[in-house]
């Protein structure tokens, strides 16, 4: 499986911004998608993450009722609308696959190049 992410960006608190991550590759339906963040000096953290075929979706606490993930089969893309954006949001975003129901990074196989986020205050 090949990923693309792209939608990063300079936002201010408050904002919003959508990162898409465009797959490729084998059969997405055997898939978990998850997206990441890896903020300077600090490890990284899952953010949310959906089953590609029955779309059962999990958010981070930190996230949650802040961001959206979703998917469209036909693109083949995965999606994170973020919406009233924090600075502690700043982070290189990442969008990951597997084959389990995973929040652990290490559980994932495939990984996109990163995006940068950042939100001034």
């Amino acid at each position: 499986v090949q990923l693309q992410a792209s939608g990063g960006g300079l936002v201010q608190a408050g904002g919003s911004l959508r990162l898409s991550c465009a797959a490729s590759g084998r059969t997405l339906s055997n898939y978990v998608m998850g997206w990441f963040r890896q903020a300077p000096g600090k490890e990284r953290e899952f953010v949310a993450r959906i089953n590609w075929s029955s779309g059962l979706i999990y958010y981070a606490t930190s996230v949650k009722g802040r961001f959206t993930i979703s998917r469209d089969n036909n693109k083949k893309t995965v999606y994170l609308q973020m919406n009233s954006l924090k600075p502690e949001d700043t982070a290189v975003y990442y969008c990951a696959s597997t084959t389990g129901w995973e929040t652990s990074a290490q559980r994932y196989d495939y990984w996109g190049q990163g995006t940068q986020v950042t939100v001034s205050s």
